[in-house]
């Protein structure tokens, strides 16, 4: 979760900063860089220079889900396409929904992964990871939660990593590094459904109040020896420590839904060392199928984020991701 589930609020404004979009999504459909060409690259007099391209393609499954294809292999983040209703975003919600799956919409979105990414357990993040790994085989790698509750729903336990934060996996060239990291707070300074496992739960969780968050990772994920790499957040808030020294060619930046963290779009950024480019995420109502354009939540104030990143850096380029679009980072269209 990145939000208040307690009741949606109008949206925050940042003050001294107005609500303009600084970059647009791409059209649907269409196939767009996310990586700036050389010469925007050198415009911007970043200290890294000109990115490296690769072939690499990223599609963004709402919420902080991606699907990132490399030469043939699949990686997924956060993998939550069957969006079923709680009740979140009509101002009724119920701690008490039952979780499902939709194997059709799952079938039409993830390909042939053989990584699955967790960063925690709450059901807008881990919901359909059960059915992807159970039918797909692919890897999982998560918390010791996220561990016990996959273990329960009846994954294979030698399919699951765990991981704590700190790690650097090496997957036949796909580098994956595990951030240790934060959840969102609210502006109560809390969140939904805290707490972690230790054990498997005596059942199969049911509802998404039995689903607790488990702790929060970060991942940067990198395409071979000269990238592109992506740093992957699944929550509005992250270790300031933690993250230095990373510096990501993409960066997937999770919208606040509070001012409860400080400062936390200037100390990522700084942290991350102004990223070449910088994708918002989490700010969509994730209730809505994947077949519709996104529709923001109302509790997020996206034009705010947006120029606020731009105001703090200004030689990033800022992409406001589509469902359906595959954004391809060599800078090439893809089909």
């Amino acid at each position: 979760m990145n939000d208040d589930t307690d009741a949606r609020r109008p949206k925050r404004r940042v003050p001294g900063l107005g609500r303009r979009t600084v970059l647009r999504g791409a059209a649907l459909g269409a196939a767009v860089p996310l990586l700036p060409s050389p010469a925007v690259a050198a415009a911007g007099a970043t200290a890294r220079g000109v990115p490296p391209t690769g072939a690499a393609s990223f599609r963004w499954l709402g919420t902080s889900g991606w699907r990132i294809d490399v030469e043939g292999r699949t990686v997924l983040f956060d993998p939550y396409v069957t969006r079923f209703r709680t009740g979140l975003f009509a101002g009724a919600f119920d701690a008490g929904t039952k979780l499902r799956s939709d194997p059709g919409r799952i079938r039409e979105h993830i390909g042939h992964p053989e990584i699955v990414l967790v960063s925690h357990s709450h059901w807008d993040h881990i919901a359909d990871v059960p059915h992807i790994a159970r039918t797909t085989g692919a890897r999982v790698v998560g918390t010791e939660t996220t561990y016990h509750l996959l273990v329960a729903f009846g994954v294979d336990p030698g399919q699951i990593s765990v991981v704590k934060g700190g790690e650097v996996l090496d997957f036949d060239g796909l580098t994956v590094e595990v951030v240790p990291s934060l959840h969102s707070r609210n502006k109560r300074h809390t969140y939904f459904a805290p707490g972690t496992l230790d054990a498997p739960p005596p059942a199969a969780p049911r509802t998404i109040s039995d689903l607790p968050e488990g702790d929060t990772l970060a991942f940067q994920v990198t395409a071979g020896s000269d990238g592109p790499s992506a740093f992957l957040m699944g929550a509005s808030d992250f270790s300031e420590r933690a993250v230095q020294g990373l510096t990501p060619d993409l960066a997937m930046v999770a919208v606040p839904s509070s001012a409860s963290t400080s400062r936390y779009v200037p100390r990522l950024l700084r942290a991350l060392g102004w990223p070449g480019v910088v994708v918002p995420v989490h700010w969509d109502d994730f209730e809505e199928p994947l077949s519709r354009p996104p529709r923001r939540d109302p509790a997020m104030d996206l034009d705010a984020f947006v120029a606020l990143v731009h105001q703090e850096s200004p030689a990033s380029r800022i992409v406001v991701p589509d469902y359906r679009t595959t954004y391809g980072a060599d800078m090439r269209p893809k089909p």
